[in-house]
């Protein structure tokens, strides 16, 4: 490894690479992940173009050196994390919108742009890229994981919006996936096994990006509910009955005390009871049709306090109970603590009786914890608040979590709805689809890196 240091810094220059530690822990801890471990990079390389990328996976090849990709570092499985060293590529220089085709809706960036920033920049042209994960993800681990957000229910996923990629492959190799129309039916469908792969079969350095029309109009609403299962039916109801929401997420009844006791919504104060969020978005007509069916839908689920906004304030302000869930949950959390949160999805006939049993389990903990969700898609997050010096207490909440996912495969549900599978899930995945799937999954994994060099420990195990 330090021959490869040696060469990566005469090819690209001293500033190119660290080996200082607190660069060293920023690329291989994660405060927001479980699955923390004790190894760290030895290294980080800073590439500002495609070219340096093949530059580095070629040292990195010769020398037999581990890589692993990083961009907002924002993954929540330890899909970052260095089990075998070797060195960290952060694309932090390139972060640049490339090209810009705005009659064709579509645009090319670099890795390390953010969602929320491409927004900002092309919001004036009446254009948007929909999928809405953490507002700190960038686009090169938001492919990685195939992310999705709030917007799913709507919009799809990560892979719904990927035309093509140009990837660096573990030799340097430098392909790109496809062309840009719209559809194609030329070849392999090479997106499909990029995007999702965790930086495990090449780093991709440039993405084609479909846009969508920013709609003409937007609304918010929420209802509350007795019980978790008359909210989680209520979100079946909604997708049954074919309304277009543009967003369904449910809050259980202790993030709702957390936002009342924080006045994040001020002056709203929320009933603290299970509560669903709708957004709604098209013409000013089909989104006064879409929430009237929405609250009669809710209402014969016994759903009550139904409100909707009348303005943009009053949107901004009721919307702002579902972004702000996260951070006013880790604000409230007891001292010493930290956060422990995954995901999992089922389909829809199954949610209530999943989140009702997640629930249960959580109260057996007795921690502090809550449950969110994209009840659209069938998809929830557990948040939950331990003492991760306490081993004790750190095993259960493994092991409840464990369960959980336990439970949704055996009602046909994943282990990740998007956070992926990373160094934690492994087991789970081939609970799921199987050795025969995963033995799959390793060959192409062989054939396009046959050293088992990039990010490494990651999906599955590498093999010994």
């Amino acid at each position: 490894m330090q021959a490869a240091i040696k060469e990566i810094r005469s090819v690209l220059g001293e500033e190119s690479l660290s080996t200082d530690d607190e660069d060293l822990k920023l690329h291989g801890y994660s405060e927001w992940s479980p699955s923390n471990i004790d190894t760290l990079p030895i290294a980080v390389v800073y590439p500002k173009s495609t070219e340096e990328v093949s530059r580095i996976m070629k040292t990195c090849h010769k020398w037999k050196v581990p890589i692993i990709g990083y961009s907002g570092g924002s993954s929540l499985e330890g899909n970052y994390s260095a089990p075998h060293g070797g060195f960290s590529v952060d694309f932090m220089h390139m972060d640049k919108i490339m090209e810009f085709h705005e009659e064709d809706l579509d645009i090319v960036v670099q890795p390390s742009c953010g969602w929320v920033d491409l927004n900002t920049k092309i919001a004036d042209r009446g254009l948007f890229f929909p999928v809405d994960p953490s507002p700190s993800a960038k686009f090169g681990g938001m492919v990685g994981t195939n992310c999705s957000g709030t917007n799913a229910v709507r919009y799809g996923t990560m892979k719904d919006w990927v035309l093509n990629m140009t990837v660096v492959l573990a030799d340097g190799t430098i392909i790109k996936t496809r062309n840009r129309p719209r559809k194609s039916a030329a070849g392999y469908n090479l997106n499909g096994i990029f995007v999702g792969s965790e930086g495990t079969l090449g780093l991709i350095t440039e993405i084609t990006l479909k846009l969508a029309v920013i709609p003409k109009e937007f609304s918010v609403a929420s209802a509350t509910f007795p019980t978790i299962r008359d909210a989680a039916n209520t979100a079946s109801a909604v997708v049954r009955a074919g309304v277009p929401v543009a967003a369904l997420e449910f809050l259980d009844e202790v993030q709702m005390g957390v936002l009342n006791r924080g006045g994040y919504t001020a002056p709203i104060v929320f009933e603290e009871k299970p509560t669903l969020f709708f957004k709604f978005s098209g013409t000013k007509a089909s989104v006064a049709d879409n929430i009237k069916e929405v609250e009669a839908i809710s209402k014969s689920h016994r759903g009550a306090a139904f409100r909707f906004a009348r303005d943009k304030k009053e949107q901004d302000l009721l919307w702002s109970a579902r972004k702000q869930a996260l951070w006013s949950l880790l604000a409230s959390r007891p001292e010493g603590t930290e956060l422990w949160t995954t995901d999992v999805a089922v389909p829809y006939s199954k949610l209530a009786t999943m989140i009702e049993t997640s629930t249960k389990g959580l109260k057996d903990l007795g921690l502090f914890s809550s449950i969110v969700g994209h009840l659209g898609d069938g998809n929830f997050h557990e948040a939950i608040m331990y003492h991760k010096t306490d081993p004790v207490e750190s095993a259960a909440v493994e092991k409840h979590v464990k369960t959980m996912i336990i439970r949704a495969l055996e009602m046909d549900g994943t282990s990740t709805g998007e956070h992926s599978i990373g160094f934690f899930k492994k087991h789970e995945l081939l609970q799921e689809v199987g050795p025969e799937t995963v033995a799959v999954m390793k060959s192409i994994k062989q054939a396009l890196d046959p050293y088992w060099l990039l990010n490494p420990g990651k999906i599955f195990d590498t093999p010994s």
